[in-house]
């Protein structure tokens, strides 16, 4: 199957020192505040493609406002997940990067594709994981009756939604929630602390162990709380 492809003159930093491939299905709005990081000079990273399984993403027009290379793999043109896979893989290992962000997309990658880029991989999630994985996050949670939601940076494994946590940000459910409302405020946190875990691995302070995350050569018993200023500063109890 054939892919998609626009190139343009990039016009973020081309003194980065780690090229990422970020992966996206819809508006792309985790992508934007990684390139506003990355104008901002607070992520030392150089996007070399974002590519998506959407030709009708919103977020490929923001990619290439952005001059950004952007790519489409369409899963729909392909005869099974196992194609897709292969043909996704190969697409991103064009790009030699150093770290692949899904940020947003909506498709379940198999384990050969996963493994491939074991250690390489993060996710951003709408809960507090290991609550609520998968789909229509918020709504579960209100469902739930949660006094509590936010987003989750991991480590992607096999396990979906399952691979170890890195940071997360909290948001409190308010009463009169509805999951529109709910899925606002957890978008805010989940533009600060994707940048954050890209910024701590890119800086050589993340990495994945054997079964956790390893943050400044800790082996984290459990995610890093985003505290809003920019850092995280203290471990979920």
């Amino acid at each position: 199957m054939s892919t998609l492809s626009e190139r343009s003159s990039p016009t973020l930093s081309d003194g980065a020192k780690l090229t990422i491939v970020v992966l996206i299905s819809g508006n792309g709005s985790n992508l934007q505040a990684i390139i506003e990081a990355i104008r901002r000079q607070a992520l030392p990273v150089t996007i070399g493609a974002v590519i998506s399984n959407q030709a009708q993403a919103p977020g490929l027009r923001l990619a290439r406002a952005s001059g950004l290379t952007t790519e489409v793999v369409d899963h729909c043109q392909y005869a099974d997940r196992a194609a897709f896979d292969q043909a996704l893989r190969e697409r991103v290992d064009a790009y030699r990067p150093g770290l692949v962000v899904l940020a947003g997309f909506m498709r379940i990658l198999g384990d050969s594709f996963v493994g491939h880029f074991r250690g390489r991989m993060l996710n951003i999630h709408p809960s507090l994981l290991p609550r609520h994985a998968g789909r229509n996050t918020h709504a579960r949670a209100l469902r739930a009756g949660d006094t509590m939601h936010g987003a989750s940076v991991h480590f992607v494994t096999e396990d979906l939604d399952g691979g170890p946590l890195v940071v997360q940000a909290r948001v409190a459910v308010l009463r009169d929630d509805s999951a529109e409302r709910l899925a606002a405020r957890v978008l805010e946190q989940e533009h600060r602390i994707l940048p954050l875990a890209i910024r701590w691995f890119a800086d050589g302070r993340l990495r994945l162990g054997e079964s956790a995350a390893i943050l400044d050569g800790v082996q984290l018993q459990q995610p890093y709380l985003f505290s809003g200023d920019g850092e995280a500063l203290e471990s979920c109890p």
